[in-house]
């Protein structure tokens, strides 16, 4: 029996996919063919004169040290931040799973991080390691740590590292509980009569049943860290000190907007654009074959 919804009217499947289609268009692709267009140009800061130079911005690029080196920067970053988001907020996920007293309210503590907005995670968080002020920083200068991030580039890109990744955990821990109480006892339970221990029962039988939610978590939790921390750098370093802390994304903005080289700037971002596609298409070839759905 043929279940497949028929539309006899020609306009409705249309009208349906209108609002989407608009707001594609209108918030996606048309930035992003600005994008392309203005990666092309060589234009004066106040708009007062555009030239046309081809792909000249993005020899630029490839010829500049400084960029080379803010894209070593984002590769660590972002997989520093994918890798401990995720493996956090799945143990807090586990965890919470096994509480039945209050555990609603544990999930309810555990869930609010994610309403707070990027850039005032940032101040929380610069706060706390603020070499003068910060409570952390006290506490690791009283084992003997010599803390400082405004001038250890070290120190500054774990404190980034740090908030982006306390920041998106809240999000992954709703996906990984949802997914963990979706995952029948029966098969738990069966594996434990077996005698198969906790851990055992969580690699064998959990963590492979959790294999979807993990590999969609990782690809949104790449895009978060390539894209939506710009708010917590610009709140805590400024890219700083030095470079050390200045992603693909905050150099775009550091170009474009502080120092008016727009060509340059939009040519970043359509290489970053492209960076993340490859990246993301990487991922559904060869990790994508190791999920069970």
């Amino acid at each position: 029996m043929d279940n497949k919804p028929v539309f006899h009217n020609v306009w409705l499947p249309v009208l349906l996919l209108a609002p989407q289609l608009v707001i594609t268009f209108i918030f996606f692709l048309w930035p992003a063919g600005q994008a392309v267009w203005q990666s092309t140009l060589l234009e004066d800061p106040f708009g007062l004169s555009t030239e046309f130079v081809g792909l000249e911005n993005f020899f630029e690029l490839l010829e500049d040290s400084a960029y080379f080196s803010s894209f070593g920067t984002t590769l660590f970053f972002s997989f520093a931040v994918a890798a401990l988001a995720l493996v956090v907020s799945l143990l807090l996920a586990v965890m919470a799973d096994h509480i039945i007293k209050g555990a609603t309210a544990y999930k309810t503590l555990l869930i609010w991080p994610y309403a707070v907005a990027p850039a005032v995670a940032g101040v929380l968080w610069l706060f706390m390691f603020n070499p003068t002020v910060g409570v952390l920083a006290h506490a690791m200068a009283a084992v003997g740590i010599d803390w400082n991030p405004f001038i250890n580039g070290g120190d500054g890109m774990f404190m980034v590292i740090v908030a982006a990744t306390w920041k998106q955990i809240s999000y992954n821990f709703l996906f990984f509980l949802a997914g963990l109480q979706s995952i029948p006892r029966s098969l738990i339970e069966a594996a434990a009569i077996d005698g198969a221990g906790p851990a055992k029962r969580f690699f064998t039988i959990v963590f492979p049943l959790l294999s979807p939610t993990s590999f969609f978590l990782l690809v949104v939790n790449l895009v978060y860290a390539f894209f939506d921390t710009f708010g917590v750098i610009h709140a805590m370093t400024q890219g700083g000190p030095g470079d050390s802390t200045t992603t693909l994304v905050y150099k775009v903005y550091a170009d474009g907007f502080v120092g008016l080289n727009l060509g340059s700037s939009s040519a970043q971002s359509v290489l970053l654009m492209i960076l993340v596609g490859v990246l993301t298409v990487i991922q559904f070839k060869y990790v994508e074959k190791k999920v069970a759905y």
